[in-house]
């Protein structure tokens, strides 16, 4: 059996508690190494087998999978797997193999990220969507969610794998829709020991990166929600009727 862990953000306790006990319990482990906090191999048991897949192949860590179809196996990837975690493909071999697997989610970084900030990605009056994506380089987008397309939506966006490329994210962002000194922050290594969050402008993500030494491990974090207005939540005021209260009558009366 195969089990798909998140590892989450990067903190060793924000695994969830099912994905610790399969760690527990696992036979094997292959993690992504690049990105995986290595504190988290401290729950593997004696005698527990473990590979690193940050130098392996599909094909490796699918020979592995194989060789263990009737052991423990736990497949760990960062955040959740879901998101740029390669599952898929792993998968539907495993489906042609005949191997069983479980799927496990786990906290993104995304989410980590958020936490660092202190931040809430849909603000009412500001921005009730998030756009998850990542800039074109080795690997391809899609035409249709070129970083340009995508900005005009003035969104909150979150980029991902771009650590690399942050003057073109910045020209990209402003060509898109994006005002110049629109908020955006830099988290680098959210929720690790050594977690950075620095705040900037879109256009001076580049510049910022540069000065603080960051150019892999990090999430870009554009949009008003960074900003210090917005509007009041409707699900918590008192003139507001939902399905578990009604609308207060001082405050019925003072909104006529």
């Amino acid at each position: 059996m195969v089990y798909f862990i998140g590892a989450g953000p990067g903190a060793p306790d924000l695994i969830t508690v099912r994905g610790a006990e399969l760690l527990k319990k696992a036979d094997v482990i292959v993690y992504a190494g690049s990105l995986v906090n290595p504190a988290l191999l401290d729950y593997a048991k004696e005698g527990c087998k473990i590979y690193d897949s940050a130098r392996m192949t599909l094909e490796e860590v699918i020979a592995v999978m194989e060789e263990n179809r009737d052991a423990m196996v736990a497949r760990l990837h960062t955040g959740d797997p879901s998101i740029y975690g390669a599952i898929r493909e792993q998968m539907d071999v495993l489906d042609r193999l005949g191997i069983s697997y479980e799927y496990v989610p786990g906290v993104s970084s995304f989410i980590g990220a958020a936490s660092a900030l202190n931040a809430e990605f849909t603000l009412p009056g500001v921005s009730q969507t998030v756009i998850l994506t990542r800039m074109a380089g080795r690997t391809p987008v899609p035409e249709k969610e070129d970083i340009v397309k995508l900005a005009s939506h003035g969104a909150s966006m979150v980029v991902f794998l771009t650590s690399s490329m942050l003057h073109e994210l910045s020209e990209k962002l402003i060509e898109g829709g994006y005002a110049p000194d629109s908020p955006a922050a830099i988290v680098y290594k959210a929720t690790w020991p050594d977690q950075k969050v620095i705040h900037t402008t879109v256009a001076q993500i580049g510049e910022a990166a540069e000065q603080n030494g960051i150019n892999r491990m990090a999430l870009i974090m554009v949009g008003g929600f960074l900003g210090s207005t917005y509007d009041r939540s409707k699900l918590y005021d008192p003139g507001f009727t939902t399905g578990y209260r009604e609308a207060t009558a001082d405050k019925q009366e003072n909104d006529r």
